[in-house]
């Protein structure tokens, strides 16, 4: 069993001595604090980095407020990064929302330089040739992510994706920590799976702004945040601040004003190309019957 180990200065009182030790406590590890240990013996002995996640303008980094339209140059960035662990971004993790994005390009050992495939070999490489012990019995909130080519590929079952929060949505697939008991659907953790579960409770929700009624709460908040919360976040210019009608527009304002770099998503089915994934998804609704 693992432990914590905590200081405590003695208490003061008429009769303590001068000089007397501090009281040594033992606090038994949580779940969390087992998940932070793996984490920071991937992190300490490898060239593995965290993402926060995708935004407007780029990947961002956890530890402070960079982006980087490449995920290559926030790796390179990461990897200059002190004392990660007393950063908000570990300190403000709890265990229902705990998801780790971690960064495993080129991945290899810092303790003897071997270039390593997957993160699971990793762990077994520090184990047998480097005898640090990994805490192997947990259900994994560590998702591992490749960005070695142009397209974005699933690192388990190697199927291409054309958007990161797609790709992220797909690793629930492969980390099935909670499972749905309606459904069978998986999570990574327990807060993805409560979400997911507001899906199958029917009834009558009506929006908190403008009343419109909805029936399921997932459609609820998904309307909330694409009309009245997130709209004017959307559809801001990330470089300077300019407003637009819809998301499409601001990111062809991004691309011709800033330099920012063109979306290009290609429909896997038939290679036809097109601008933004709406378009996509409207073209494999309508062509290939994916969805009816």
């Amino acid at each position: 069993m693992a432990y914590i180990e905590i200081s405590t200065e003695p208490q003061k009182d008429r009769n303590s001595k001068k000089g007397e030790s501090p009281i040594i406590l033992f606090k038994k590890k949580n779940e969390l604090d087992l998940h932070l240990d793996n984490l920071k013996i991937i992190l300490s002995n490898s060239n593995a980095t965290v993402i926060r996640c995708r935004g407007s303008m780029g990947y961002l980094c956890c530890f402070c407020e960079q982006q980087y339209s490449d995920p290559g140059d926030l790796k390179q960035h990461n990897l200059h990064h002190e004392d990660i662990f007393e950063s908000n971004y570990i300190k403000n993790q709890a265990m229902p929302t705990f998801l780790i994005k971690l960064d495993i390009t080129d991945l290899c050992c810092n303790i003897c330089s071997k270039r390593i495939i997957e993160l699971d070999d990793l762990l077994h490489h520090l184990k047998d040739e480097h005898e640090i012990q990994y805490n192997m019995g947990l259900n994994s909130h560590i998702v591992p992510f490749r960005f070695g080519s142009d397209k974005l590929r699933c690192v388990v079952c190697k199927h291409i994706f054309n958007n990161f929060k797609v790709l992220l949505e797909h690793m629930n697939l492969h980390f099935r920590n909670y499972i749905c008991e309606i459904c069978d659907s998986g999570f990574v953790n327990k807060r993805i799976s409560q979400m997911h579960g507001y899906r199958h409770k029917i009834g009558v929700f009506n929006c908190s702004y403008c009343g419109k009624e909805f029936n399921n709460k997932i459609k609820q908040r998904a309307h909330e945040r694409a009309v009245h919360i997130c709209l004017n976040k959307r559809s801001r210019c990330g470089y300077c601040g300019d407003r637009f009608s819809d998301y499409t527009k601001k990111h062809e304002h991004e691309v011709r004003e800033h330099g920012a770099k063109p979306v290009v998503v290609t429909c896997y089915a038939c290679e036809k190309i097109f601008d933004n994934q709406r378009s996509l998804s409207v073209h494999i609704k309508t062509f290939h019957l994916m969805e009816r």
